[in-house]
């Protein structure tokens, strides 16, 4: 079979198993958060926190549970990575030092993942399990509790309350995340990934001793791709044969990075009673991928570099067991969720897949964005695309029964900027510094396209990595780390700001003048304003990495 041929069938394969799943995934994860049904171990839970699950709360409340429990949480997670050598199956390693603690707690609880130090020879299997795991989970639930406070910002009406966070984290974990995931570890294991609470030492035909790494790595690979984590029990990640030994694994890992964000598409339109509504964002989302991934491939496959010309192949940096088109799927999916995961160096792909790939994440994370990110990030788009459709025919704009007014725009505004602002000022800072070449792993635009790729891959709470530039020094460890807890939390509060300005409105009746937003052309205004919004803010800084490399 041609690789031609075997990646056309992967693609295809990967959107017959997406298919099948949208209905019945999306339609459960929307009755997750309506029911009015507490499970048992749910009020267990909540006994012990001292929830009260039937009080409901207003969002500034809501904003508030969040950021508490995600602070909390990066306070609790250093603690464990700090003191790990006094924990049991710590594999005899020290503690991790302050600072690249800060950035790791800091890019766990932001759904971030990004790496500094090597997993396989850093953490024990506590610190693997209790910490990294745990935020695994937390992280990607308080995601998708955030996208469901700010739909029923569209759906209530004149109610200053937006849900019960904590009910909201719960149900996501224990009711969608922890059975997916279970079933998602058991195929990993059937499929080779390794699971196990010990190292091996293994005989080599030199005659030598070599210790392998063990671990339990199919639990923790499973909720790495379903809750768009992306942070590797391994250096190399999912380029790792231990993580990713297979075409049939790689495959299956793919399918967990898309199909939560994916399927709540379909819970969008559910809890809105408007189907059509969640298949135009998904439509959307869709479009933009199919192009990333046109784009990618093709860059990666024609092999238009001079090196890969020269070597007759884009192959330097991939596995010879997946190539460049499972490479160049992989690459659009993690860039295009907040995932992060990695089974190829995108610092080794060609200039136009390298800047595929960013761009990606430049989009905002959209296509079709992390678990609940996504949703809450296209939403918010959508806002902006009504509100010029508004200038253009001189109308109040208005989405979903509701009007958009100056006060949720000062929202969409806030929530448009933050990413870019903590992008572009941290690589300008960087860029700054004398010590910066000396960490770049390449001279010229591709060491700033490195650079630009840790601030993106940072603030937009992605985790990726271009691979060449060296981030274990301090400056590197506390900006990275800042953008990733600024670029996660501060757009979260000004969505559920945004959310409850929404629930407080009553709702506007569909007149003769009301945009459809549920056709094509509201679509392709959507995506247009995307594109432009991304133009608009990142050329001139990618004119001087990925566009001039590619040029050069």
């Amino acid at each position: 079979m041609s690789d031609t041929l075997a990646g056309l069938l992967s693609v295809a394969v990967l959107a017959l198993l997406l298919a099948a799943v949208y209905v019945p995934l999306g339609d459960y994860m929307a009755r997750v958060y309506t029911s009015s049904r507490h499970l048992r171990v749910e009020r267990l839970v909540y006994r012990l926190s001292g929830v009260r699950p039937d009080v409901e709360q207003s969002p500034k409340a809501y904003a508030l549970s969040v950021v508490g429990f995600s602070l909390v949480g990066v306070v609790v997670l250093m603690a464990i990575l700090i003191g790990q050598s006094h924990l049991p199956m710590n594999r005899d390693l020290p503690g991790m030092p302050f600072w690249m603690s800060f950035n790791t707690a800091a890019s766990f609880v932001a759904n971030t993942n990004w790496q500094s130090y090597a997993g396989e020879s850093t953490l024990g299997f506590t610190a693997q399990m209790a910490g990294l795991a745990v935020q695994n989970f937390l992280s990607a639930a308080v995601g998708m509790a955030v996208a469901i406070a700010l739909v029923r910002g569209f759906v209530r009406v004149k109610d200053g309350t937006l849900g019960n966070f904590w009910v909201d984290l719960t149900r996501g974990t224990l009711r969608i995340l922890l059975p997916i995931a279970f079933v998602g570890a058991l195929l990993l294991i059937a499929g080779g990934v390794i699971q196990s609470f010990s190292d091996s030492t293994m005989h080599t035909l030199s005659g030598a001793d070599q210790v392998l790494t063990g671990g339990p790595v199919a639990s923790q690979e499973a909720i790495k791709e379903l809750g768009t984590n992306g942070g590797g029990f391994f250096n190399a990640n999912s380029a790792h044969p231990f993580e990713n030994p297979s075409g049939f694994t790689n495959l299956l890992e793919i399918f967990l990075i898309l199909v939560i964000p994916i399927a709540l598409t379909r819970t969008l339109g559910t809890l809105l009673g408007k189907r059509r509504q969640g298949l135009a964002v998904l439509g959307a989302m869709l479009f933009l991928m199919a192009v990333s991934l046109t784009v990618v491939t093709a860059a990666e496959v024609g092999g238009h570099s001079v090196t890969a010309q020269a070597a007759g192949a884009a192959m330097e940096g991939k596995e010879t067991r997946f190539g460049e088109w499972a490479s160049a799927l992989f690459g659009m999916a993690t860039t295009g969720t907040s995932t992060g995961a990695v089974n190829s160096a995108h610092d080794s792909f060609t200039p136009a897949g390298g800047g595929g790939v960013l761009v990606n994440m430049m989009l905002g994370e959209i296509t079709p964005g992390g678990v609940g990110s996504g949703i809450y990030g296209i939403l918010v788009m959508a806002i902006l695309t009504v509100f010029v459709a508004g200038l253009m025919v001189g109308r109040t704009p208005e989405l979903l029964g509701k009007k958009i007014g100056a006060r949720q725009m000062t929202f969409v505004a806030l929530y448009t900027l933050t990413t870019p602002a903590l992008v572009l000022i941290g690589t300008g800072v960087a860029m700054a510094l004398g010590a910066t070449p000396d960490a770049m792993g390449n001279p010229g635009g591709h060491g700033f396209s490195e650079v630009l790729y840790a601030y993106t891959s940072g603030a937009n709470n992605n985790g990726s990595a271009f691979g060449g530039i060296t981030v274990t020094s301090t400056f590197f460890q506390v900006t990275i780390g800042l953008a990733m807890l600024l670029g996660r939390l501060i757009p979260i509060v000004l969505v559920l700001l945004l959310a409850g300005s929404l629930a407080q409105q009553g709702k506007v009746p569909e007149t003769a003048g009301t945009l459809p937003t549920h056709k094509p052309l509201f679509v392709g205004m959507l995506v247009g304003v995307i594109l432009i919004m991304t133009g608009l803010t990142y050329f001139p800084a990618l004119a001087l990495g990925p566009i001039a490399e590619a040029l050069a």
